[in-house]
């Protein structure tokens, strides 16, 4: 006999709402066997990104969605879509400063995902990334390796909790006040390569993590195929000789995490630059055999922008803020909640009010940090009502993945991963910086 539909809601929702580490770990670990028993399987998309290098196909752009709230809503929004769309090719993540401010580790945002995917009776490969493994450029400034060493361990947590594709973000670390670029690209390439190098030590059997770069900080300047070249060269040079490298690089087209906030809360006109990231990911895959690159940012931009990106060769578009727009401003979201959130903020993140800024502005800005102290409500809200909000946001979904041209291709991921269940290797968090002469075993 199947297990009842109404048990995975209460294995997932004791989960989310425990603060005990280890009971935690021990529903994660319940979950994973449900999704292994049924076919549901936390993979890696290097291979199909590494094929898409190659040129055997192209055409469409990947939707990589960070949810920072009511994860298991629209995890199971996003499987319905793809389910309707016959699509394999998407991705869930949450960056390393999110998995703080909404209180989600990486084996409680793996194990939600997983349970979604169970209660949608989906089946295959499902992509969980570590967005922005970001360096800190004054800490590294301070003592490098101890930065280095902080986001090993972040690192390593990811992938124990299930994220087999990890995006390293060490281009704060270019330094444009040098004249020649390989010179400005050096921190970068030199952090990005010693990472790599301890993913590939740590990275479970059987698995080859995706792993991806960053050449321009979002909402800085705009990237140029100098900058990739440079990049690319210099961490060649610095990845141990016969180590799998990064599979996708993530460039600045001229977007902002959120968007750019206007005084009455509404964003701004963004120009995004389509002939700068068609040729930066023309250059990523005829060069250097990347799947091509990334662009940050994207949710809050126009919705007829988005068939742009598969028509210029875009790899993978991320997706964050305007869900948590859709959440917090759907008619079906508890105005006494909202308006205690706010409350909430004006005490607890009045820091982050700048100067002359309007409430709205300072609301629309600050609200993502309540999400982890207000997780609980949030998710304690009737099931009616997260069904509704779920359903506003599940048709944005299917524009998305139309518009994105990522409908049509479970077939061409099925080709190309490879379902395999992970024994987790054992290896200490952050055993050091890893230097020249090692990575993989």
């Amino acid at each position: 006999m199947g297990r009842k539909p109404l048990e995975i809601d209460k294995i997932v929702m004791d989960l989310i709402l425990t603060e005990d580490v280890t009971l935690k770990k021990k529903l994660a670990k319940k979950i994973l066997d449900i999704a292994y028993k049924k076919g549901i399987y936390p993979s890696s998309i290097h291979e199909l990104y590494i094929a898409r290098g190659r040129g055997e196909f192209s055409g469409f752009t990947v939707p990589a969605m960070n949810l920072r709230s009511m994860t298991y809503d629209l995890a199971r929004a996003i499987f319905r879509t793809a389910k309707k769309n016959n699509s394999g090719a998407f991705i869930f993540e949450i960056a390393k400063s999110e998995m703080g401010y909404t209180a989600q580790a990486p084996v409680e945002y793996t194990s939600v995902v997983l349970a979604a995917a169970i209660k949608e009776d989906y089946r295959g490969p499902v992509f969980i990334q570590a967005d922005h493994c970001q360096v800190n450029a004054k800490k590294f400034q301070d003592n490098p390796d101890k930065e280095l060493e902080a986001l090993q361990s972040m690192i390593a947590d990811s992938i124990d909790g299930g994220f087999y594709n990890i995006d390293i973000d060490s281009s704060t670390l270019v330094d444009l006040s040098k004249k020649e670029i390989k010179k400005q690209q050096k921190d970068n390439y030199e952090a990005c390569a010693k990472l790599t190098q301890f993913i590939r030590r740590i990275e479970p059997k059987g698995i080859t993590v995706s792993v991806g770069g960053e050449i321009g900080e979002v909402g800085h300047q705009n990237s140029t195929a100098e900058d990739l070249r440079a990049f690319m060269e210099g961490y060649k040079e610095r990845l141990r000789k016969g180590l799998v490298g990064i599979s996708k690089i993530s460039v600045q087209t001229g977007t902002s995490h959120g968007g750019v906030v206007k005084a009455d809360g509404s964003i701004a006109e963004v120009k995004l630059d389509f002939a700068t990231l068609n040729t930066l990911s023309g250059i990523a895959q005829k060069e250097f055999g990347l799947g091509g690159a990334v662009q940050h940012g994207a949710s809050t931009l126009p919705e007829e922008m988005f068939h742009k990106f598969p028509e210029n060769n875009t790899l993978e578009v991320h997706l964050a803020t305007g869900f948590q727009n859709m959440m917090f401003d759907s008619k079906y979201f508890p105005a006494d909640l909202k308006n205690k959130i706010y409350e909430w903020l004006k005490v607890n993140a009045a820091s982050e009010r700048k100067e002359g800024e309007t409430e709205e502005q300072f609301f629309y800005k600050a609200r993502k940090k309540a999400l982890g102290p207000f997780k609980k409500e949030i998710m304690s809200l009737a099931q009616d009502l997260r069904d509704k909000i779920a359903a506003e946001i599940e048709s944005k979904f299917d524009f998305l993945f139309k518009q994105l041209g990522a409908v049509n291709n479970r077939a061409l991921v099925d080709k190309y991963v490879s379902l395999k269940r992970v024994i987790t290797r054992k290896h200490k968090a952050a055993p050091g910086v890893v230097h020249d002469g090692e990575g993989a075993d």
